[in-house]
């Protein structure tokens, strides 16, 4: 019998980093592959299996309005539990920092089945920054059996707190092979609004949501939005939207009547791929974008104090700006006015990856169950 696998994912940003990969173990005819999802993000999640079309054997549809962490957790856990009873997989691959992360490691180890952990080793060593993720990427790395890192700095920190090195493979980060089937020169928008942006203003894209950054911090980033575009009359904004209603009441409340700002729902993953492709700079809290982005040449703003993502700050593609709206008008208004500090950042190389992380992991766990006889190379 074939060594069974099974993916288990909940939202958006995991799908767009787990599909290539679930991709890559339904082509390798040495492993059998399950997917499973939690839905722990109903909408946003269906977009993405959608547009890699990609069925889930199991979907636990655990979303609910305004859920707690400890709600959530607690259903994708329950949820989790039953499957793995009745699979029986012999190894569980989670992705990055999510509850549905945590609660798939965790469910997965009650059963005494191996884990996986795809995007290990990222850390802020700031317990509720970002809150509540940088708890389940440790916990996560407790419980994982392979740790795959997507850079040697994360994988440093998986040695520093004691991991074994034969378990650690560095693959590079999963979303740069996603972006090698998204983006291209001839795309045409799926969200209509898109197509009618005006193309000789400069694209500033836009995200935030991260729970830290809910209510004063999101609106300081909204003024110094508002700030930018009186100043320059050559700029147009495009803010993808959280669906979080807490997020959308704050955005709406501050950029809703703004003139050159399109506020659109989030997009799917062609669309926002493409979208930083067509754009000037990106202005975001979000991890993936910290990836996406400098893959892309595009600077990134990082509307936070820190980042699990040393290596883009350490290469010049992301810069970390702060909460503060001087800070984030300052630093914006910078690579806006000034061509030399904006090349700086459009230039440098993105130390991310290369697109082949997921035939990396294939590999990987190819290599544990016997199924190839060498330690695939790894990305440097």
């Amino acid at each position: 019998m074939l060594p069974k696998v099974m993916t288990i994912f909940g939202t958006r940003p995991e799908a767009i980093k787990m599909a290539p990969l679930v991709k890559a173990l339904q082509a390798s005819p040495h492993l059998e592959t399950i997917t499973c999802v939690t839905a722990q993000h109903r909408e946003m999640l269906d977009q993405v299996l959608e547009l890699f079309a990609i069925t889930p054997e199991y979907d636990l549809d655990i979303m609910q309005a305004r859920q707690t962490l400890r709600d959530t957790l607690c259903r994708a856990l329950a949820g989790l539990e039953k499957v793995l009873v009745q699979e029986r997989p012999d190894m569980v691959l989670v992705h990055g920092d999510t509850l549905t992360t945590f609660a798939g490691s965790l469910a997965a180890f009650y059963q005494k089945i191996a884990v996986g952990h795809v995007e290990a080793g990222l850390r802020t060593f700031d317990k509720y920054l970002p809150f509540p993720e940088e708890i389940n990427r440790r916990l996560t790395g407790v419980l994982a059996d392979l740790h795959f890192a997507p850079t040697n700095v994360a994988r440093d920190h998986l040695l520093a707190e004691g991991v074994a090195p034969e378990i650690i493979y560095v693959t590079g980060n999963t979303v740069i092979d996603a972006l090698r089937t998204t983006v291209s020169a001839d795309y045409k928008f799926v969200c209509s609004e898109l197509n009618q942006l005006d193309p000789s203003l400069r694209t500033i894209v836009v995200t935030l949501h991260r729970r830290e950054n809910w209510g004063e911090p999101i609106a300081a980033a909204c003024r110094a939005i508002k700030r930018l575009l009186t100043a320059l009359p050559d700029v147009q904004v495009v803010f993808s939207v959280h669906l979080n209603p807490v997020v959308r009441e704050t955005v709406f409340g501050v950029l809703a009547e703004q003139e050159r700002v399109l506020l659109v729902d989030p997009l799917i993953a062609t669309d926002y791929h493409n979208l930083l492709a067509r754009s000037y700079l990106v202005l975001s809290d979000s991890g993936g974008v910290q990836e996406e982005a400098p893959a892309l040449g595009k600077p990134v703003l990082v509307v936070r104090t820190v980042t699990e993502r040393p290596e883009a700050v350490a290469a010049g593609t992301v810069r970390l700006v702060g909460i503060r709206e001087d800070d984030i008008y300052n630093a914006t208004w910078n690579l806006l006015t000034d061509q030399e500090a904006y090349q700086a950042m459009a230039q440098a190389k993105n130390p991310y990856g290369d697109g082949f992380a997921s035939q990396r992991i294939v590999q990987a766990i190819e290599f544990y169950f016997g199924k190839r006889e060498q330690r695939p190379e790894e990305y440097m």
